[in-house]
């Protein structure tokens, strides 16, 4: 099998949720790779993915070989699975694939897309002798494709917020509920908050521990376009190079999840905590990549993620306007976006992201007008990329964001 091939086969596989069972008979069938690996396992709304990277370059700086799984992908599909901060090779893809193909039998026609591409990236971490992977949850908790492992190291909660609630619930509480479904007895709890208690009442019922990140300790000492400083508890100066003011209390999240492997176990000191701070990589949140006019790309998609991109554009470009180019999905709340970002919009450029989920960009357009900002319409990304930068002249800023689905496409027109 070619890497063409695999991704062929990968993108082939119905969209869907997955069956936890199936998966487990096909694990089996492989000699229970997953069994061969610990996890962090993170879960929440906003945040994920940026969690996730910390903590897998913290545990990478204390010498640990580290497994990272994350969706979607924002530059290359190779990026979702990675070994000590490598993508997975084309090769390595292309051969997993294959023997995972093989072990579906009965299965074949019936697996999900990311049920089959999770059963790729746990059989990859025990071939390359992960002592632990950080496993980014996909969507929800309790049935989601990467909740086949058993129990994690750490289960992780991110920021919780309203998204995805035709399928997660209507409340926070309901949606947080769906998320502690992660949550297996002989865990470690950490999370950013805990909704209504909801996490908290789960912990009780297993019996596990749950430590909440104080954000009382957190004090920001700066925060720009190249990152922060900060200290948190009782460390002082600790910098990170992901932009966004939202990110001190994202690394604070991942600060102390670290504390909670240190107490099962894990040697992961002070040095490591910075040195993997200070080395963390995550694009596509608040990124800058073109100075003149300004273009920053974000992967927020959902109102509580765009609140605190809009958050850190005023406090960052205090008085600035943008062009926003824009594309969202049909399934998010369009018009929460649209609130958070009309007081710093100068105009709109709308998009299609290139999936088949993708909102129309003349019907978000219209939203737009409807709301009496002034909003053009894309064929493309690259070119509504493109007309933003000509609108927003070489002193203006341009700001890409709606679906991590444009981000790449926006990144590589800015830099043209």
């Amino acid at each position: 099998m070619t890497v063409e091939e695999a991704l062929g086969f990968i993108h082939s596989r119905r969209h869907g949720g997955p069956e936890l069972s199936r998966m487990r008979a096909v694990l089996g069938r492989l000699g229970d790779p997953d069994r061969r690996v610990k996890y962090v396992h993170v879960a929440g709304t906003n945040g994920k993915g940026s969690v996730t990277a910390m903590c897998d370059s913290i545990l990478r700086a204390a010498g640990y070989r580290v497994g990272m799984f994350t969706s979607p992908y924002v530059r290359r599909f190779n990026e979702r699975i990675r070994v000590d901060g490598e993508d997975i090779p084309d090769g390595d893809l292309a051969a997993v694939t294959e023997r995972v193909k093989g072990a579906l039998g009965e299965f074949t026609d019936r697996v999900a897309e990311f049920e089959l591409v999770t059963l790729i990236g746990l059989t990859y971490f025990a071939d390359r002798d992960c002592d632990l992977a950080v496993l980014e949850v996909g969507m929800g908790g309790v049935h989601d494709a990467t909740n086949v492992i058993e129990a994690s190291e750490a289960a992780v909660f991110t920021a919780i917020g309203l998204d995805h609630t035709q399928y997660l619930g209507n409340t926070v509480e309901e949606i947080a509920a769906v998320k502690a479904g992660i949550l297996k007895p002989g865990t470690s709890a950490v999370a950013y908050a805990d909704p209504g208690g909801v996490i908290g009442d789960a912990c009780r019922r297993m019996g596990v521990e749950l430590t909440l990140a104080d954000f009382d300790a957190l004090h920001v000492k700066s925060a720009g376009p190249r990152g922060a400083v900060f200290d948190f508890g009782g460390l002082r100066d600790l910098r990170i190079l992901l932009a966004g003011t939202y990110q001190p209390q994202n690394a604070a999240l991942a600060v102390t999840v670290m504390g909670a492997l240190q107490k099962r176990g894990w040697a992961v000191r002070e040095e490591h905590i910075r040195a993997g701070l200070a080395g963390a990589e995550w694009p596509g949140r608040f990124e800058t990549v073109r100075e003149w006019p300004l273009f920053i790309i974000d992967g927020g998609h959902n109102p509580p993620a765009v609140e605190a991109t809009a958050r850190s554009l005023k406090e960052v470009y205090p008085g600035q306007k943008f062009v926003f180019v824009l594309g969202v999905m049909r399934d998010k709340d369009v018009d929460g976006i649209l609130e958070r970002l009309l007081p710093l919009a100068e105009r709109f450029v709308c998009v299609a992201p290139p999936v088949p989920r993708a909102l129309a960009a003349a019907e978000l357009a219209a939203k737009v007008r409807r709301l009496g900002v002034e909003a053009e319409t894309a064929m493309s990304v690259t070119e509504g990329a493109r007309l933003a930068m000509e609108l927003a002249g070489e002193r203006g800023a341009v700001c890409a964001l709606g679906s991590l689905y444009i981000l790449e496409e926006a990144r590589q027109a800015a830099r043209d």
